[in-house]
């Protein structure tokens, strides 16, 4: 019993922690802006730079979108959007580091350093589809959604397609191999759920569709398993079958 409630207590505690962060680390308003010492574009960003360095998110953003604000069009601007679009990420601010990113690309569609905004908006999709509780209690959460992880997947096909030659292709290339098993791995999970529920040629063409979309991943080998047990659930035959020899010949190879 003391356990139990122990634990319960910890939940709360813990969940309470995750909103104070998460209102710690919001944009600023514009009290917050006006706040931020009247000073050079330069010497804001030499603080604001220092304060990023330091690990100092919260402060960092104040200071870059003072910066922002005041000087639009300035020669650091570029930069200042950059940096702003890493702070939020790494605040965890995901809607505001979004809507810096496609700001910057919408107006800046020959910037030469596209291919980092595009990676930056990867990862900030990827990072918007974590769960704080699923990390922290080791709940498996692949029936989650998987809305996030496609527009993390497009946004570095786009850097690895557009920039092949861009130092951050190669982390974007392991992270699509990633990404591309997670969402197989989602319509599995979708399609066990219909399997158990006899809802056989829903689950088939789940698997189908792994077959078909996903035939690079890890979990071919099951979406062919589910596409066998589900027609054959269905009477035909033929087409589990086919799924069967189709497994076969893959593993031979």
């Amino acid at each position: 019993m003391i356990n139990r409630i122990g634990k319960r207590a910890f939940a709360i505690v813990f969940t309470v922690s995750l909103l104070g962060l998460g209102a710690c680390s919001s944009a600023p308003d514009e009290e917050d802006i006006q706040r931020v010492p009247n000073k050079s574009a330069q010497a804001l960003y030499e603080d604001a730079k220092q304060t990023l360095d330091s690990g100092l998110y919260a402060r960092a953003i104040e200071l870059l979108s003072a910066i922002d604000s005041r000087y639009p069009f300035g020669p650091m601007s570029k930069q200042v959007q950059m940096d702003l679009v890493y702070a939020h990420y790494q605040a965890g601010n995901t809607e505001q580091a979004l809507a810096t990113i496609d700001r910057f690309i919408r107006l800046n569609p020959n910037h030469k350093d596209l291919d980092y905004m595009y990676y930056m908006r990867g990862l900030v999709n990827i990072k918007a589809d974590k769960n704080a509780f699923q990390e922290y209690f080791g709940v498996d959460r692949a029936d989650r959604d998987a809305n996030r992880t496609r527009v993390a997947f497009t946004d570095l096909s786009t850097l690895v397609n557009r920039f092949p030659d861009s130092g951050y292709a190669p982390e974007a290339k392991r992270r699509l191999v990633w990404l591309l098993n997670k969402m197989a791995r989602y319509e599995l999970k979708v399609a066990d759920y219909y399997y158990e529920r006899e809802a056989y040629l829903a689950a088939a063409n789940r698997g189908k569709y792994v077959v078909e979309h996903y035939s690079q991943s890890s979990y071919l080998d099951q979406a062919l398993e589910m596409m066998e047990k589900s027609y054959n659930k269905l009477g035909l035959p033929e087409l589990s079958e086919h799924a069967k020899l189709t497994r076969e010949q893959n593993k031979r190879k």
